[in-house]
């Protein structure tokens, strides 16, 4: 796995000094009880607030709105002067709230795989007063990113597995069914494979079997063999063209709150980015990077992920690596959830190291 390293040609033209911060940042490439604000779902009515369909929410002003903020905050406890991984800084929401915690003395790792949305967070994060250091590289390198910054543990490591809004708002990505664009999928544009080439040349029983594992739907044999009959008669290139197949595949008596298309879609997006096993290498690979007391949070979107980590941290805890500090997975208020309604499947699970450890 080969670097580059970007900060001594950001030096060169004065470019890699941020405003506002005591030291330049470091960016590198890799190749290869109640809550606070909290809000009883009975006063919705009261306030005049309902849930947003999805198809009509508004972009947040940073193009997305980081969610369970106010409880990761809360269960995290980061304190002045620590050093916090977050494994998916995205818009930098997160990120600056964590920074605003540890102040001037502590320093701050950011990772995206999105290159543009790591630019974002940079100019977003550019005055937030500690260390901040920046990476594109996927959180299932982690282990590399730390030792390429020479950091050999940290006291907080935050992931948030859900895709950006302005992702999803974008044709770039091809992730929206609701919007016409390029079938791609990836998040990381160095990535290989995209959606088109899994849905025009994987064999049928493997389509199906990847929508089924991937996102649990009863109907994926009937979905994959659509693919396969459609595709025969013309190549599906486009977010529109696989949208319409899959509902097509549909009995309209099953369809429901949600499109049929959406867990095509996610399931799609899961095998594109590798989601799966990226998650299965964090867990693995972060306990040896966080210190005695150091606190890990994830937040999942999917009933799967959600599954891999309780699953992780239970194991964790038998063998007296960690305490659990949520029994069950915490999940946003109707409150977070009305106002910004892509929040609605939010879990998150935190543990903390034993000091023995």
């Amino acid at each position: 796995m080969s670097f580059t390293d970007e900060h001594a040609r950001a030096m060169e033209g004065m470019a890699g000094t941020r405003t506002g911060q005591s030291c330049p940042c470091l960016f590198l490439s890799f190749s290869a009880g109640l809550w606070p604000f909290h809000v009883p779902a009975k006063t919705l009515s009261a306030l005049g607030m309902r849930r947003k369909p999805l198809r009509h929410m508004d972009t947040a002003q940073h193009g997305h709105e980081p969610v369970l903020l106010h409880e990761a905050l809360e269960l995290l406890s980061a304190q002045s002067g620590e050093t916090i991984l977050d494994c998916t800084t995205g818009r930098g929401g997160h990120a600056l709230a964590l920074a605003q915690k540890i102040g001037k003395s502590g320093t701050l790792v950011c990772l995206d795989v999105d290159p543009g949305n790591l630019d974002f967070a940079r100019q977003r994060l550019k005055n937030a007063g500690c260390n901040c250091r920046f990476f594109q590289a996927n959180f299932a390198h982690l282990g590399d990113v730390l030792d390429a910054a020479n950091i050999p543990a940290v006291d907080v490591i935050l992931a948030d597995l859900g895709v950006s809004t302005n992702q999803m708002l974008s044709d770039q990505y091809g992730l929206s069914f609701t919007i016409d664009g390029p079938l791609d999928m990836r998040l990381d544009p160095r990535l290989e494979h995209t959606a088109e080439e899994l849905v025009n040349g994987l064999p049928e029983k493997q389509l199906a079997d990847l929508i089924f594992n991937h996102a649990q739907d009863r109907l994926s044999r009937r979905i994959a063999r659509s693919i396969v009959q459609a595709r025969q008669v013309k190549k599906i290139t486009t977010t529109a063209q696989l949208a319409g197949i899959v509902r097509s595949s549909v009995p309209h008596a099953r369809f429901g709150q949600i499109d049929p298309a959406t867990r095509t879609f996610q399931a799609l997006r899961m095998e594109v980015n590798h989601e799966m096993e990226n998650l299965s290498e964090l867990l693995n690979v972060a306990p040896s990077r966080l210190k005695p007391g150091g606190r890990i949070g994830i937040i999942s979107f999917h009933s799967g992920e959600d599954r891999v980590v309780k699953q992780m941290f239970r194991q964790w805890a038998s063998e007296n690596k960690c305490d659990v500090l949520t029994s069950k997975p915490i999940v946003p208020t109707e409150f977070e959830m009305a106002s910004n309604p892509r929040s609605r499947s939010a879990k998150m699970r935190v543990a903390r190291m034993r000091m023995d450890q």
